[in-house]
């Protein structure tokens, strides 16, 4: 059976399905933090040129740590870790006989890591907040699992995102307050993958004296196509290259506490090139130091 390469749209959801972030550092001493489990499965896919063709039933699971902590009022670290990365892959069913062909299988390890220093540019407290960060992405998944080498919990390789971010608190009357932001990157890959452009727009607004938080994103993501061709990348796992998408997401987060919430999201395409033609979803338990 010819093996697809595919890719789930992990790269940028995986960091945005985070409440904090934005242009809006931490304050010294304060912190985000967030245990979450995202997963997607898919039985079909985008193709090289945005048509839906069908794959064999497979599924990611992330369970991860997400991490923002001031070291100063303008330096923020944060870290997303998957420290349980599951990807699976159903068995291959001849439609004639209704025979396993391929034995389904999964491969379970830690998943590729990213590493951010964000730096607020004008002062904290601005109307018009500025940021840049510098996203290290650590590949400690595994590139490689499987009878077929087709299971992986990472790509391989290290590549290196800058990203500067744009934002402002908003309004509606005198109970409703939220805000807006975008952002623009460029994302440096190596190991044969193209590099990227990335940008994103957000929106969110508090409700219930800022007790219930919904949250609206668009995110993009266009291949400069200038590394390896798809078919001539050795793995066949579900990270592709040149890969590209313009998806949507909603988010909506809960503050049962002044500091502890609950959040649920969903995350789906308009449009997309070698990317999974299904939604995400992903629930967490947070903790706000900031409040």
């Amino acid at each position: 059976m010819q093996r697809i390469t595919i890719i789930f749209i992990f790269i940028f959801l995986a960091s945005t399905f985070s409440f904090a972030g934005g242009p809006w550092p931490q304050k010294k001493g304060n912190g985000y933090f967030k245990l979450s489990q995202w997963w997607i499965v898919f039985d079909q896919h985008y193709t090289d040129v945005g048509k839906i063709d069908p794959n064999v039933t497979s599924g990611i699971y992330n369970t991860s740590l997400y991490a923002e902590y001031g070291f100063t009022n303008r330096l923020t670290g944060v870290i997303y870790f998957p420290f349980l990365s599951r990807n699976t892959m159903n068995n291959v069913i001849s439609a004639t006989t209704g025979e396993t062909l391929i034995p389904g299988e999964a491969l379970n390890s830690i998943g590729d890591t990213d590493l951010s220093l964000k730096y607020a540019l004008n002062k904290p407290g601005s109307k018009v907040p500025l940021a840049a960060t510098l996203t290290l992405g650590l590949p400690l998944g595994k590139d490689e699992g499987g009878t077929q080498n087709n299971l992986q919990t990472g790509d391989g390789e290290f590549n290196q995102l800058l990203q500067f971010d744009a934002g402002t608190a908003i309004a509606i009357g005198n109970k409703v307050k939220g805000f807006v932001s975008s952002q623009l990157g460029f994302n440096n890959r190596n190991k044969g993958f193209s590099d990227e452009i990335r940008f994103g727009l957000e929106g969110g607004l508090g409700l219930i004296s800022n007790k219930l938080w919904l949250i609206a994103r668009l995110t993009g993501v266009e291949s400069l196509k200038n590394g390896d061709t798809a078919a001539d990348v050795t793995s066949t796992s579900i990270f592709a290259n040149n890969t590209e998408y313009l998806s949507y997401g909603i988010e909506v987060a809960y503050y049962v506490t002044k500091r502890v919430g609950f959040s649920a999201g969903y995350a789906s395409a308009f449009r997309g090139e070698i990317i999974a033609a299904k939604p995400s979803y992903s629930v967490g338990v947070f903790y706000d130091l900031s409040k």
